[in-house]
């Protein structure tokens, strides 16, 4: 039995990217960490839930990020410098949020090469 990650690669190798090969191969985008924002907590202005679902499908608890279209500023209105994936570290999350961090799953290697 052939990995699922070598064989989309091979249809996508063959120029096919329908069906399965539309899919990136499994740990392509791996899941990040960040402050979980709980459901019934009220985002301030230009912040994001950041959702993420694991290779075999387990949605996780979504995390702290900034809207790309909004600059999050110091105290003197300078624009504070982000990661590039705008996953905001817990020094950056609002105050009244109580920081919780995702602890993201180590990968099941059985089903993203199949059984």
């Amino acid at each position: 039995m052939i990995p699922a990650g070598e064989y989309i690669a091979a249809l996508r190798a063959s120029g096919d990217s329908t069906g399965i090969a539309a899919f990136p191969p499994p740990g392509t985008n791996p899941p990040k960490t960040g402050v979980i924002v709980p459901d019934a907590y009220e985002l301030p202005e230009g912040y994001v839930r950041h959702y993420q679902t694991t290779d075999d499908g387990q949605q996780l608890a979504p995390i702290l990020t900034l809207s790309p279209d909004y600059d999050l500023l110091d105290d003197a209105g300078e624009p504070i410098e982000l990661p590039p994936d705008r996953i905001l570290p817990p020094h950056l999350a609002p105050p009244d949020l109580d920081v919780e961090m995702l602890e993201v799953p180590a990968s099941d290697a059985r089903t993203a090469n199949g059984p």
